[in-house]
């Protein structure tokens, strides 16, 4: 009689036993599942498939254009829609190329850059935002000549794709403007009608591909 009892509750307990193992892995997988998923992808700047162009007003009646060739620039980001994300840029001030030589040693001259003694500009997120669809809108630091001012860009993000060699890319389209006389950019010249011989509001157009880290 007493071995029958004993085989009676032995089957539920190993039942339960068994039940409880079941869940402690369960949730152990699960926990290491989050944990992953919430792990930040890093994604840097590919260079071959990007560029920095920016354009100011010349005489009131036209425009200049030039781009910055060398600089770095990351996103980390949680997010497969990169909401929230992290992003950081550095550029070489001394890269400016505006297809004149002798415009571009005067713009890393202390009238505007002065890249000898600020070689670097800066930017870092503060916040990046969508804000329907494939908008977003990216605010941070932005610092030249040791200045430091919010920024704001609104931003298109293309999507991602994968390219032939079997890495994963992802596609932004930025446009923004800065006022050059808050940073110290600080040359100034008038037309004879009383007009900036160069504008006060940069354009910004940066159009950007990221390779995501393997």
């Amino acid at each position: 009689m007493k071995k029958t009892m004993l085989r009676l509750f032995a089957v539920p307990m190993m039942v339960a036993g068994m039940l409880v193992t079941f869940s402690s892995f369960s949730s152990i997988e699960k926990g290491k599942d989050k944990s992953q998923k919430d792990q930040p992808k890093t994604w840097k700047v590919d260079k071959m498939h990007s560029n920095l162009n920016f354009s100011v007003t010349h005489l009131v009646i036209s425009e200049v254009d030039g781009s910055f060739k060398v600089y770095d620039g990351s996103i980390s980001s949680t997010s497969d829609d990169f909401n929230n994300a992290s992003i950081e840029f550095s550029v070489d001030v001394n890269s400016i190329n505006t297809d004149n030589s002798m415009r571009d040693e005067h713009l890393k001259g202390d009238d505007f850059f002065n890249a000898a003694t600020y070689p670097k500009m800066t930017f870092k997120s503060t916040s990046f935002k969508k804000v329907s669809g494939n908008k977003y809108v990216l605010t941070g630091d932005l610092t030249v000549r040791n200045v430091t001012k919010k920024a704001s860009f609104d931003v298109v993000y293309g999507g991602t794709a994968k390219d032939g060699y079997g890495n994963t890319k992802a596609g932004f389209k930025a446009t923004g403007s800065i006022n050059r006389f808050d940073y110290g950019l600080k040359w100034n010249a008038l037309t004879e009608a009383g007009g900036a011989t160069v504008g006060a509001d940069v354009a910004l157009n940066f159009k950007l591909e990221f390779a995501m880290n393997k």
